[in-house]
Order: C-alpha cells, then structure tokens, then sequence
C-alpha cells in the first residue's frame, strides 16, 4: 500500500516556493540539481521538515516523481518499521546547528528498502535563523551487504581455524602417546602435511565442497608420483562431492592407510597393488557413502597385537568427526578396509 498522502495545500505551496527558492540560492541549487550525490532541501519552519527540492539523483536512488515528495514531510522516506529511538535520533539530528551524520534504513517508492547514511546541516538567513535544512544521501546499501558478507566469512573462518587445530591437536597427542622419539618428528610432519594438502584442495573448491576423486588423488600423490607407484593403485567411484569436513576427515584417513600400505601392506614390496571405490548405498539409517580401500599382492598380513596410530587416528577420527563406522580387515592377501559415513546430503551427484 502507497504512503503517499494526496497532494495537500502544503505541497502545492512548496510547489510554488521551489522557483523563489531557486533565484535565492541561485548557483548553489544548480550545483545540487546536477551533482551525482542525492540531495534535498527541507523547510525548516514547517513541522515534519517536508522537503522542498529534490535532486535529480535523489530521484533515481528513491523511484520517485518530484511531485510525490515535494511538501512530504521528512519522515516519510524511512523504512516501515523505523524505531522511536531512530526518529529521535533523526529529530535530534534536525535540531543540532551543525553538519553531522547518520546512518538510516530508507523506502524506495517500489517498497524496496535500502541503507544511506544521511548528513544534514541548517541553512542560515541573513539573521543567523534557520530556514532550511540540506540533506545528503550517501547509498551504503552495498557496503553494508560487503561488511555482513565480511562478518560472515571472519566466522567461518573462525570455525575452521577451530577445526583445524583440534585435528592438529589430536595428530600430535595420538603421535605422541605412539610414537617413539626418533620417528615423533616424521610421523607428525607427514600428518601435516596430509591436511595440508587437503586444505589446499579446498581452497581451490572456496571451501563449499570437493570431489571425492579429487581427495582420494590428493591423498595418495605423495605415495604414487613421487615414489613410482601411480601404476600399482586403481581408483574408481561415482560422481560425488562431500563437504568440508569429511575432506579433511577422509584425506586423514586416506593418508593413514597409505603410510601402513608403505610400511606393512602392498606398497612394502614391488607387486602389491590397491584398488579404492566407493559408492552411495542404502541403509536402514539412510543413504551412505561407503569407500572400500583393498589391498593385494603384498607380504602377508596379520592382524597387529595392538592398534597403532592409523588404525586409532582412521577409526576414532571418522567416528567423532563424520559419524563413521570403520572395519578393518587384516586379510591373508592384503589389508581391506570399509569406511562408511553419511551421505552428503545435497549436491551429491554433479
């Protein structure tokens, strides 16, 4: 519904008074018709200060005919909902004497809302007397949407500098709880490194998601490229993307699993091989991704007398961050590991 108030008798007199108004400040209201910056005069004698003179930017930033605000009183651009404190701040800001600033939500003739910070300083007659008021509109719409957008990606980012350090802090406990002191140093960097390397992965992704392809090739690089392996590992699996936090989680595990493959498993000798698949399945609990990591063609596996740091970083990791349920399988032929965590509940397939 319009607020705008049928043309009154006030409105036409201010009709009237914008030519006089014009020869009175002469140069100065011709500057103000054309600069980009949106401007209005208001009568500083009549209540409600209506305004007088409307720029042309005025108009643009506002939807408005000039005779729909001329004779309109101030108060009547604020956005519905504007609270007592505000228009007495705005009252305040009238009756002050000198140029100050505020910063106010305003209603656009289609209803739209938009921010402006608002300066407004008293035109003066000959008597020192205040006649008029000139208000400047400065459109802050965009640097407020810019400074909520900043606030946002500050907590985000908050969140996973969080994140971040508690899988620092777990990498480093369970490594030393494990790890003698000669290897201490090597068993934390390469964890490091692991969720280093995930992180980047994701920062190509803008932290929204990556490709499950992408974080199990990411994961196994170090340990097929670099060391002549990249024929001996087959990967395979449906179009899926998973968000951050089972990146980080899988590229951890993923790692664990390839530094044992190095040191126990297929990738201890010249002819083991891996194969990792994966694929979205049913359960009574609802769909899950469920990823198979089978090695073959190593030494002979036997199950350990106790849990190392991989098995316990693998099964406590996906458990506590992902809800996942790990199996290990220490199969005569070769390591075999299930790994299955909820599936991703949008954006699943591309």
């Amino acid at each position: 519904m319009s607020r705008i108030a049928p043309k009154s008798d006030e409105q036409k007199g201010a009709e009237a008074e914008v030519d006089s108004f014009r020869k009175d400040l002469g140069p100065f209201v011709v500057a103000a018709e054309t600069t980009r910056m949106a401007m209005v005069f208001t009568d500083a004698k009549a209540h409600g200060n209506p305004l007088i003179f409307a720029n042309d930017s005025f108009l643009l930033l506002t939807g408005y005919e000039r005779e729909e605000v001329l004779g309109q009183s101030f108060d009547f651009l604020l956005a519905p909902g504007t609270d007592a404190t505000t228009l007495a701040m705005l009252e305040g800001e009238f009756e002050s004497q000198g140029q100050s600033g505020t910063e106010n939500a305003y209603r656009r003739k289609d209803g739209s809302e938009f921010w402006a910070a608002t300066f407004i300083s008293p035109v003066l007659d000959e008597a020192g007397a205040v006649v008029m008021h000139f208000a400047s509109f400065v459109d802050m719409t965009k640097h407020r949407d810019q400074r909520a957008q900043s606030r946002m990606l500050i907590d985000e980012l908050n969140h996973r500098v969080k994140n971040t350090l508690s899988t620092v802090q777990s990498i480093v406990w369970q490594a030393l709880r494990n790890a003698d002191p000669v290897t201490l140093r090597d068993t934390i960097e390469s964890r490091l490194f692991a969720l280093s390397r995930s992180h980047d992965l994701l920062t190509l992704e803008h932290w929204e998601s990556a490709k499950l392809a992408d974080v199990v090739k990411t994961a196994m690089e170090p340990f097929g490229i670099a060391n002549g392996r990249s024929e001996r590992f087959s990967i395979r699996g449906s179009s899926v993307r998973i968000p951050p936090k089972a990146t980080l989680a899988l590229g951890i595990a993923l790692h664990e699993l390839a530094t044992n493959a190095v040191k126990y498993g297929a990738f201890s000798n010249a002819t083991g091989s891996i194969s990792i698949s994966w694929a979205i399945e049913p359960s009574r609990a609802g769909k899950r991704l469920v990823l198979h990591w089978r090695e073959k063609d190593g030494p002979p596996v036997s199950p350990p007398s106790r849990k190392g740091f991989g098995s316990q970083a693998i099964e406590r990791g996906l458990a506590h961050e992902l809800d996942g349920l790990v199996e290990l399988e220490f199969r005569p032929d070769g390591l075999a590991c299930m790994i299955s965590i909820p599936a991703p509940q949008a954006d699943i397939h591309e």
